[in-house]
């Protein structure tokens, strides 16, 4: 379990990053404490909780794609000092007294807004820090991390702001963040550059967002974790009016059911790996879900606040377990190529439904009460796991992301660019007719393949004259885009192609065609004119 501290790189940034979790956790209890203190909304109240998570769902898909593309120390680096300066910036108002609810928020969103560029650059970099045996470990760790930081820093945030007042808690916020900047700085990571240019900024996102819109696994856990962030909110967005209107607290009560269930997910991190290796995603999930919805109702009914804290821990355990497997099955299922993008829409997917939740909650308590809002989010995770019996997921994520050698490079006689396009690839089949329905579900499991890698407008089509001939056909953008994907073939996809040839009619030699459509500029209309276009695609010799 605790085998990546052995490695100094991760232990210096884990380390780091606890004291950055402590900083974010009391930032948390002081902007929520503060506009508890300035308007008594429930409304408002949970707006803070959205404030900090929609820009990890709206930045999200950018910074994963920024990760992938460049240095992820670079860009870790970045988001930090954007939330560092965001923080600095609050904590100098708040002392001025301009930090009016509406401040308050807009400077939550810039704040979140780094860590969502922080998130998807470190932990698609845990890979690189300590080896693939120690991976789930590592991000176990990483929970604990945050959930250390979320047992202790709330109630030392209540008495902060108890004490000193809010302002002083942006302060410390501020400060949390310097260590972990540092850290960064001295990891001397080697950055192997691609072979082929970055994508642009676009194609990367759009890439990133087909791959798993494509993939089966990563298309279920990102529904799972949205679905499960938005009804279980209720437990950190209402928690400042569970303090003081369902137990009659103050700041410090507050900050204590904010330990209890930081500390039991430290306790429920350590669990992830037994969890995990008993019974898989899947049913540990489920399992979990069921125990975090009855938790949250008991909070719902309770007005002691010891059984509150205890109905808090039992949450705070199961729904970070649930998180750390959903978290796991994205860094385990994806291949490397796209693991930043993977993690990032799935953190958008995740803070999506928190944000999404807690305004929804929050609505719903000023309408009804804490107790309505509290027992019917408990209630909807209880049936949350019927829904997931019917779209399982597979026991072994991990076969689909064995990236397979990279295959020789075609051969081009044409003078093409990188950005020539778009390029059409043509592939002949030959099959007996017999064997036309067995081929032609195989073909629609390359299709996924195809897509997922970067493939459009994929098609299959068979020849009248002959039923024994079938061409499949599919386009890339431009030639480097197609180059991209040769890079992303993994073991399974190359599994599926290997099924489709296997009802190839025997000594038939498959024919693949590689073509560029429209190819106009590619050669000269009139021999003794130049061609001026400052577009044109290469043309050939004479």
């Amino acid at each position: 379990m605790f085998a990546p501290l052995k490695e100094p790189v991760f232990r210096r940034i884990w380390s780091a990053s606890l004291l950055s979790n402590f900083g974010q956790l009391i930032l948390g209890v002081g902007a929520a404490w503060e506009m508890t203190r300035q308007t008594g909304d429930p409304g408002m109240v949970a707006l803070v909780q959205t404030a900090m998570m929609l820009p990890l769902m709206l930045v999200a898909a950018p910074a994963g794609a920024i990760a992938d593309m460049f240095d992820k120390r670079k860009i870790a680096m970045s988001g930090l000092a954007i939330s560092a300066s965001g923080a600095a910036a609050l904590t100098g108002l708040a002392w001025l007294g301009l930090a009016t609810p509406w401040v308050l928020l807009s400077f939550c969103v810039l704040i979140g807004a780094g860590v969502a560029i922080y998130s998807p650059a470190w932990q698609s970099s845990l890979g690189e820090q300590v080896g693939p045996a120690q991976l789930p470990a590592a991000i176990a760790l990483g929970s604990i991390s945050y959930n250390v930081a979320r047992s202790f820093g709330p109630a030392l945030g209540g008495i902060i702001v108890l004490v000193a007042g809010a302002h002083a808690a942006f302060a410390v916020n501020a400060v949390g963040y310097l260590p972990l900047l540092l850290a960064l700085a001295l990891w001397r990571r080697q950055h192997v550059p691609s072979r082929l240019p970055p994508e642009r900024i676009d194609r990367a996102i759009i890439s990133g967002a087909r791959f798993v819109f494509h993939s089966a696994i990563m298309r279920k856990v990102l529904w799972r974790a949205f679905l499960f962030g938005m009804v279980g909110a209720t437990g950190s967005a209402l928690a400042p009016l569970i303090a003081k209107d369902l137990l009659h607290g103050n700041a410090s009560t507050f900050g204590i059911l904010l330990g209890a269930s930081g500390a039991g997910a430290v306790a429920g991190a350590l669990l992830v790996n037994r969890l995990n290796s008993w019974l898989g995603v899947e049913l540990a999930t489920r399992l979990m879900m069921l125990v975090s919805g009855s938790a949250l109702i008991v909070v719902g009914f309770s007005h002691s606040l010891l059984l509150t804290c205890l109905a808090m821990f039992v949450a705070g355990g199961s729904s970070i377990l649930s998180i750390a497997l959903f978290n796991v099955a994205v860094q385990v299922g994806a291949p490397r190529w796209v693991t930043a993008r993977a993690l990032s829409l799935f953190s958008a997917a995740l803070t999506g439904g928190i944000a999404i939740g807690a305004a929804m909650w929050g609505v719903i308590a000023s309408h009804t009460s804490i107790e309505f809002a509290m027992v019917a989010s408990g209630g909807a995770l209880l049936a949350l796991p019927l829904l997931m019996i019917l779209f399982p997921l597979p026991r072994d994520i991990a076969a689909a992301s064995e990236m397979a050698e990279m295959q020789a490079d075609p051969e081009v006689g044409l003078e093409i660019t990188m950005r020539s396009g778009p390029i059409v690839i043509a592939i002949d089949y030959a099959v007996e007719p017999d064997d036309a329905r067995a081929f032609y579900r195989s073909m629609l499991d390359l299709q996924r393949v195809r897509l997922r890698n970067g493939g459009f407008n994929w098609s299959l089509s068979r020849d009248i004259a002959d039923e024994r001939l079938w061409t499949e056909r599919f386009q890339f953008p431009t030639w480097g885009d197609f180059l991209r994907t040769r890079d992303r073939y993994t073991q399974a996809d190359l599994r599926a192609q290997t099924r489709a040839d296997a009802y190839l009619v025997t000594g038939f030699v498959k024919q693949v065609r590689r073509q560029l459509e429209r190819p106009f500029g590619s050669v000269r209309w009139q021999k003794d004119s130049p061609d001026t276009r400052q577009d044109a695609v290469n043309y050939l010799g004479p």
